[in-house]
């Protein structure tokens, strides 16, 4: 089932996630002064709202007086209430939203800084696209809760205080029979609203339904057509269809339920208040303009208690991505270093002792038994083996994306663990086989391997990785853009651009992880004789598929279900009849 999306996510309002979503107003801290002044605007705009139906009222009272002197005042005195309020509700807007821009975009920039720096295992277990939702939705909903929800829930609170408070000074009679109706009335309301929504909630539901089977259908429109079923999908999409029209229906009638509910009961309480108003005017308790005002802040009341429903429910989902974004702040993140640092320079000796490994997410099935090899400072190792034997699991241990369960990992006769990461990383680089580039031009994808290159820097690695003579065809050569995922480009492209990158970070440490297996055999050597110079003079770990590029390793290791099962030279396996290496070799020539 999908993740529910920031504007589904609603919580309880329990303490503890209500103290839990207060440590968002650290971010407001500094501007503590500019969200004091924002509220004392949003104080001014609820009281001048308020002062509104006291002076409808006095004008109408003062039209009874043969002095027009009093009507002119009144108005003089509404005009500069309105003008207040204008400049107010501007300077509450603006300052509310100075300081809900400038907090959140600390906590976004937060948020990704601490998200980039979580470990591997976090990664395989959260999809990109729900990490995504957290940093742009879930504070875009907070930034709407901030500037808009928070103010109108605030100001409604106000007008309701405010409004009883005034209403009981023209008259407690009639304040006692207004608030015995309106609430009841608003009350009723909002929970019909629910219920009818819940229906409407349905109906998209099943609408989303129907339209799965569409975009399967259109996708998989050859096996359709293949197998002659149509007639089953249209049969399926129409059954679909059918509940969707009943649900609308039905909601439909509850809708027009719901509009003469709240057509009888608003118009009903209006005349019940007036009614009872009138006998009071009558009576000489109440003139006519303390009733017009009465009326007025029954209506404004009466919405502001309809607003606050919808309102809180805002506050909850706000609640609720607080909430999501809290829990990414408090998982534990690596030490990395983001400042420049002083770089260390190994000589890149490698040494596994009796490591053992099982995935975090996978914890009863054993990916690395009891492995131990070592390799010298320049030399060439190569891992073979069947698919999900572990090879790649080594490249992980050696980069610390994951810890070892057991055993150990040295590099130049020091434990991985005691190097900082960000230090051992950087003595490191990979060349993967799914080579992904980044959206900008060559030379930024280039210059990833060293972000303070120079421009000649770069054409120097980009000839040594057998990408120069490629890039200076394009039009504009060196700025041309990749493409996402460097779509602009061919496999070979990608491959030799991701060389250059790792020629241009000159590590102690080189991890080829099947760099050519995907590759026509025209890129394959263009690709081979570019990494055979990336290799020279520096330890290199090759995760090898195709066998005839690891023939001059200095070591082969061959695993197999976790475990090295061979070790030696190409000449040295090759002579093992019974052998895994041999056995492998023999069907890749046979296939060849």
């Amino acid at each position: 089932m999908a993740n529910k999306t920031a504007d589904e996510e609603k919580v309880k309002i329990t303490k503890e996630s209500f103290k839990r979503s207060l440590r968002i107003f650290k971010y407001i801290k500094p501007y503590i002064g500019v969200f004091t002044i924002g509220l004392f605007f949003l104080f001014v705009t609820g009281a001048t709202a308020l002062a509104f139906p006291k002076l409808m009222g006095s004008m109408i009272d003062a039209s009874k007086k043969t002095s027009i002197d009093d009507i002119n005042r009144i108005a003089l005195i509404l005009l500069v209430v309105f003008i207040f309020q204008s400049i107010a509700s501007y300077f509450r807007i603006y300052t509310f939203s100075y300081v809900t821009e400038k907090a959140l975009g600390k906590m976004r920039l937060d948020v990704y800084q601490h998200v980039i720096k979580l470990p591997m295992t976090f990664f395989s277990s959260r999809r990109v696209g729900e990490l995504n939702s957290r940093i742009s939705s879930d504070v875009e909903l907070l930034n709407t809760t901030f500037t808009i929800t928070i103010a109108e829930l605030l100001r409604q609170i106000i007008i309701i205080i405010g409004g009883v408070i005034f209403l009981s000074t023209i008259s407690g009679k009639l304040t006692l029979g207004m608030l015995s109706i309106v609430p009841v009335v608003a009350i009723s309301a909002v929970i019909f609203g629910k219920y009818i929504k819940g229906f409407s909630k349905q109906t998209q539901a099943k609408i989303a339904e129907s339209n799965v089977i569409v975009e399967e259908t259109f996708q998989g429109i050859a096996n359709v057509k293949s197998f002659a079923n149509e007639r089953f999908e249209i049969t399926r999409y129409a059954n679909d269809i059918k509940e969707v029209v009943s649900l609308a229906i039905k909601g439909a009638k509850w809708r027009g339920a719901f509009a003469s509910f709240i057509i009888f009961c608003i118009f009903g309480s209006i005349v019940a208040v007036v009614w009872y108003g009138a006998i009071l005017v009558q009576g000489g308790e109440l003139s006519i303009g303390e009733l017009i005002s009465f009326i007025l802040y029954t209506v404004f009341m009466g919405a502001s208690i309809g607003g606050i429903a919808a309102q809180y429910a805002q506050v909850q989902k706000a609640i609720g991505a607080t909430e999501n974004l809290m829990d990414l702040l408090d998982e534990t993140a690596e030490e990395i270093n983001t400042q420049e640092s002083k770089s260390i320079k190994i000589n890149g000796d490698i040494e596994f002792s009796n490591v053992s490994f099982n995935y975090p997410s996978r914890e009863d099935v054993t990916v690395l038994s009891d492995v131990s090899f070592s390799a010298k400072s320049g030399q060439l190792i190569a891992v073979v083996g069947p698919s999900g034997a572990g090879k790649s699991t080594i490249a992980s241990l050696l980069f610390r994306f994951y810890d070892s369960k057991s055993g150990s990992i040295k590099i130049d006769n020091k434990l991985v663990t005691d190097y900082a990461i960000t230090e051992l990383r950087n003595e490191m680089a990979i060349v993967p086989q799914d080579v992904i580039l980044f959206g900008g031009t060559i030379q930024e994808n280039i210059a990833y391997g060293k972000p303070n290159a120079t421009l000649e820097e770069i054409k120097r690695a980009a000839e040594q990785a057998n990408a120069k003579e490629f890039i200076e065809n394009f039009p504009e050569q060196y700025d041309t853009i990749v493409g996402e995922r460097g779509v602009q480009l061919s496999g070979g492209q990608r491959q030799r651009i991701a060389i250059a990158r790792a020629v241009l970070k000159d590590p102690s440490i080189l991890i080829l992880d099947e760099a050519t297996s995907s590759l026509d055999s025209e890129s394959e050597k263009l690709v081979q004789n570019a990494l055979e110079k990336l290799m020279k003079d520096r330890t290199s770990i090759v995760i090898a598929h195709r066998l005839s590029t690891i023939r001059k390793a200095d070591k082969i290791l061959v695993l197999e279900n976790g475990q090295i099962k061979e070790s030696g030279t190409h000449e040295e396996l090759i002579a093992y009849e019974k052998g895994t290496y041999k056995h492998l070799s023999n069907l890749q020539f046979e296939t060849s």
